[in-house]
Parts: C-alpha cells; structure tokens; sequence
C-alpha cells in the first residue's frame, strides 16, 4: 500500500435506505486537501454541519444499539461502520461525505457496493506521507465475556473469534492480514451483517431496524439463515472484522498493530477506539506514556537542540518543545503564558496571541523539517508564501499550542508545508506556507 495519502479521483453519488431509520438518504463523496481526514456533511440540515472523524469526535454509544453513531455539537450521523472500512480499503486517507439524512444507507449490509463505486470512482496521490499509529505496549479493554487484546505489530492484523449458542454461531475464527488490497475486497468487504430472529423481533420492536430486511440482513432462526443464503461459511466472523475495521478507522488514522478480538461488538469497539485516542491525544501533547499504552514518536528536541536547527532567538523563537520529527513531519509545542512579550501591548486589557505570530510559529516548525534535513544544514528558510489561512478561535494565555506540520512538495530550493494549531484538540489556525531556501 502506497505510504502518500489519496483522496477520491472524481465525485461519486449512491443512494439507500438507512437500515436502522429506514429513511432514504444518499451520499455523495467528494475530493478533499491531503490531512483533511473524512469528514461527514449534514447536507439536510442548516449551515450544513461537519463531523470530521478524528480521534476527538464524540462517538455515542448509548444511541448506538448494534451500529456506531459519531457526533459533533449535537449532529450526528448513524451505521457509519461499513462505509468507513470501505474508505480504508479503497486507500482513501481525505475525503468530505455529504449525507442527505442521519444514516448512512443499508446497501446491501456489507461494504462490498460501497467499495466497488469507490473503486470505480478511483483514488489521486496527494503530496503528504499517510499517517499511522503504532504501538509500544499492548492495549486491553473487555466487558463481560467480550474482549480486545491490541499488539504491537508492523502492519495491520485481525483475528476474531467468535461463539454464541447457536449451532451457526459457534466457534468461528478469522484472521486477516493487511497483506494485499485485494484480500480485503475478496475476504471481508462481501460479509454481511446478522442477527438472531428474537435479536430482531426486539429490535422492530423498540423502532429500530425499520429498514432491515433479508437482503441486507442475515437473520438467523433455529433451522438457520431465513430466506438468504451465506457467502462464505464463516460469514459471521467475517462480518465482525469489517465492524473492526470500520470502527478503527475512526481514529482518523492507519493502526499498525495486531488486534485480537473474542465476541466484540461496536460498544467494545468504541472503548478501545477512545483509549487509542487518549494515547493519540497524549502523544500531540508531548506526553509519551498514557496509563495503558504508548504511541510511537520520532526524535524530541528541546530547546537547546532546536536553536541548532532554527536561527531565531528570543523573543522571536516560538517553539519550546518538539515532539515528533521525521523527514516529513514534525509536532510541536508552544507553551503560551502571560509572560509573553506581545501581550504587553496586543489588547492588554484582554490579552489574545496576535495572529501573524501563530503563523510564525507554524513556519517555525515548517523550518525545522527543512533545515533539519542533512543536504540543507548551514541553510536559511524564507516565507515565499502563506496560502489558505484560516483562523478558527483566538489563543490566550494558559493555552498549550500544538503545532503540526506536513511537508508537501520539496524542491532543491523551495520547499511547501501545511500546518495547523491546535490548543485541546481543536484547530486554532492552519494554513499553507511556502519555503524559499537560501545558503
């Protein structure tokens, strides 16, 4: 698998039936910047409202009976699972998702018609390396007879065991290697979802399911599969592991590990995807080691070691920490207090960071990628241009900015980045920085 990032060649249109609502909805799936994620658009709703699916969406499990539901401020979008491992098995990293109504359509409970449009629609390289989480220490989470165990691991392993007392439900294990595409389209994508007769009879009965039917649903009685037919003859395990992999992907990032799962379902899926989270949010904040797990970084600099690379000084250096390095990509930290020399006279009376000085924080870092690679040390790094800046919410003393940065196309003498502050998980400012490199 390609280590760019990808986004949908061309617009693409589908439509359904939400198999929980029931209510027609389509989706169309359009191109979106390299780091932008997936983000949902409530297309039916005033000021159409986004849900970006990063490690800070909050995931509603108590209005999640037997499908994952994300949510920002309020709006939410249902049964996003198939659809998300269908995005992470077509390769695509950044995407905007127009949806007409609160559901993700039903098709035909598997991922294997999303994936083929998908396909079909086709994927463009972008000029930013894919994002990855690996771990250091494993992560356990359970509830009842259910259980996760996740392991370190270089690439993305699932094995699933399965066993409910049902003669069909008994005793099923699959295990899935990310090794080829293809396997994914052939293996797990094709798996529908399932349930037992009285799970369904109960489920109609508290006004859920009302777009279920046995074409999308394999509903399974005492004598077996009612009016359907498997495709595989371990579908039902199958089937979880598409769940898994939809809802990992919800951490707006690839998961390099092996994932052991016993009879978990989405509400499992969800605990471990927030204590993944935590670590992720740990690691943006420079803290290394959560109480469960470790999120692997690259090298840290402190001050000292960032005026070897960057000519600024005080009161103009404005990166205290660096978190993460590589030749692509650098986390940063600046720790803003009222000490700061630009708040004695930039609204003093109600103290906020200028904005111009975010930016030169962000290019900072921007910098450090340059300068720190070896063919341009002893070199300088001049704004050529700031494209695209946005600025989302003011930033004031106390706040904790953390800056990443992206190096996008690299030239013998230009080089562009894109970056974006954040203070607790959400984007201050952002913005496109060009790079002229001189000696």
């Amino acid at each position: 698998m390609s280590e760019q990032q990808h986004t949908i060649a061309r617009d693409l249109f589908m439509n359904g039936l939400g198999i929980h609502t029931g209510e027609p909805v389509s989706v169309r799936v359009l191109p979106a910047p390299p780091n932008t994620g997936i983000v949902f658009v409530r297309t039916d709703l005033p000021h159409r409202p986004a849900i970006p699916v990063k490690s800070t969406t909050t995931i509603d499990i108590n209005k999640s009976i037997r499908r994952t539901t994300v949510s920002k401020d309020g709006v939410e979008i249902q049964t996003v699972e198939h659809f998300m491992a269908s995005l992470w098995g077509a390769g695509i990293d950044n995407a905007y998702v127009e949806v007409s109504g609160p559901e993700i359509p039903g098709m035909d409970g598997s991922a294997i018609q999303f994936l083929q449009q998908l396909k079909a629609a086709g994927t463009t390289e972008q000029p930013a390396s894919r994002r990855y989480v690996s771990l250091r220490e494993p992560v356990f989470v359970e509830e009842g007879e259910s259980a996760i165990v996740v392991f370190p691991d270089r690439t993305l392993r699932i094995s699933y065991m399965l066993n409910y007392d049902h003669p069909l439900l008994r005793s099923q294990f699959v295990s899935y290697t990310q090794d080829d595409p293809a396997s994914f389209e052939h293996m797990i994508a094709p798996a529908r979802t399932f349930c037992l007769k009285e799970e369904a009879d109960r489920l109609r009965a508290a006004g859920f399911g009302k777009g279920a039917s046995f074409d999308n649903t394999l509903v399974v009685g005492p004598e077996g599969v009612i009016n359907n037919t498997l495709r595989f003859h371990d579908e039902f395990a199958r089937h979880k592991i598409l769940d898994l992999l939809g809802d990992l992907y919800l951490l707006g990032e690839r998961l390099r590990a092996h994932v052991v799962a016993i009879k978990s379902g989405h509400p499992l899926n969800v605990k471990l995807i927030k204590k993944l989270g935590q670590a992720i949010e740990h690691w943006k904040l420079g803290s290394l080691q959560s109480a469960t797990t470790d999120v692997m970084v690259g090298p840290q600099l402190d001050i000292t070691q960032i005026e070897k690379i960057l000519p600024h000084r005080y009161p103009f250096l404005l990166v205290d920490r660096v978190t993460e390095l590589s030749e692509t990509r650098a986390v940063a930290l600046k720790c803003v207090t009222i000490n700061d020399y630009f708040f004695r006279g930039h609204f003093p009376g109600r103290p906020v960071m200028p904005g111009v000085l975010i930016v030169e924080a962000m290019a900072q870092v921007g910098g450090i990628i340059l300068l720190n690679k070896p063919e341009n040390h002893g070199k300088l790094a001049y704004f050529m241009a700031v494209d695209n800046v946005k600025f989302r919410k003011p930033v004031v003393p106390g706040d904790v900015l953390v800056i990443e940065a992206e190096l996008g196309k690299l030239r013998t003498r230009t080089g562009q980045v894109q970056a974006k502050a954040l203070v607790d998980g959400k984007v201050v400012c952002e913005g496109e920085l060009m790079f002229a490199l001189a000696d």
